[in-house]
């Protein structure tokens, strides 16, 4: 037997605390994984969730389950996820609105930076202003002039008060000296519900909510709120390009786990579900159904966009005394 030095007792008591997280993370996946969907089946990051299940069930040789948790703009999920044990078991599936709901619901029972954990940022998709094809709107200038002839009475809908759509219109509104009427829906079933129907004359929403229905031509695009224009909608003008110079909005989707999770879970589960991303046939659906520019990019990358996009929205929210529902 070796005999036991002091520089082996030193070694073995500063691995000691650290030996169940190792232990853990060795026989990681050791039950049923579950992915957190804060919102209702059938919107685009319950679409994300499903598209990736298959994939990363096996790849991680796992059962994995999607597990829609709605409510409170996606906080009442995060919270479930915020308060679930660090085990790999459990991770949360979120979009934008993740950045607004600390500012926008400040009692919403945990810290988003403090109780969870960057995993992956999966991709953004431009937010896209639409017309109903009876509105005479055809472009940016058509809707700021109706703005500025009838102030306060120009109606568009969203997926909701606080919602990344409204907080973009609420930005855009300012930036041209116009007030607009905002009409907050529950979600994006029911907003495109409206807008087909010319119930609401404008809508605002991602392009992974509006994709199916700008290609059938049953709501006309007006403006896109990227950076760039995107490659699927390389007809219609950004923002920035219909005189907002800067301007830029987009949605995003991302994963997060409950604070502590081990370092080497958070590798395997990012490295898995990039690989579930990247097949083939899911990436033609995520690029062309879902119109998701995909990223993939890892936990450090994550948490600068994070804290970017909180500083971004927060302020307006702040600034425009923007409450919840």
């Amino acid at each position: 037997m070796g005999r036991l030095t002091r520089r082996g007792l030193t070694a073995a008591a500063f691995l000691w605390p650290c030996a169940p997280a190792l232990l853990r993370a060795q026989t990681w996946p050791s039950g049923t994984i579950r992915l957190i969907v804060p919102f209702p089946a059938g919107g685009s990051v319950d679409a994300l969730a499903r598209l990736a299940q298959p994939g990363l069930e096996r790849r991680l040789g796992a059962t994995v389950i999607v597990e829609n948790r709605p409510g409170a703009g996606g906080s009442v999920g995060a919270n479930m996820v915020a308060k679930s044990p660090a085990d790999g078991l459990t991770w949360l599936f979120v979009f934008d609105t993740h950045a607004v709901n600390p500012t926008l619901l400040p009692s919403m029972g945990f810290d988003a930076n403090r109780d969870l954990d960057p995993v992956m940022l999966i991709g953004t998709a431009p937010m896209v202003i639409t017309a109903h094809p009876g509105q005479p709107y055809r472009t940016l200038a058509d809707i700021i002039a109706a703005a500025r002839d009838k102030p306060g009475t120009i109606p568009y809908g969203t997926i909701g008060n606080g919602s990344l759509g409204h907080l973009a219109m609420t930005l855009l509104a300012k930036r041209a000296g116009v007030r607009f009427n905002h009409i907050p829906y529950r979600g994006g079933g029911p907003l495109v519900n409206d807008a087909l129907g010319g119930h609401v004359p404008l809508a605002i929403a991602s392009s992974a909510v509006l994709a199916a229905h700008l290609a059938a031509g049953t709501l006309r695009p007006i403006a896109q709120t990227g950076t760039a224009r995107a490659a699927t909608l390389s007809a219609v003008p950004t923002v920035a390009e219909s005189g907002f110079a800067g301007f830029e909005a987009e949605a995003w989707w991302a994963v997060f786990a409950p604070a502590g999770t081990p370092a080497a879970m958070v590798q395997r589960f990012n490295a898995e579900l990039t690989a579930s991303f990247r097949d083939e046939s899911i990436l033609r659906q995520l690029t062309e159904n879902q119109q998701v520019k995909l990223m993939t990019a890892g936990p450090a990358e994550l948490k600068r966009f994070f804290e970017g996009q909180m500083a971004i929205w927060g302020q307006v929210v702040r600034e425009n005394s923007i409450k919840a529902d």
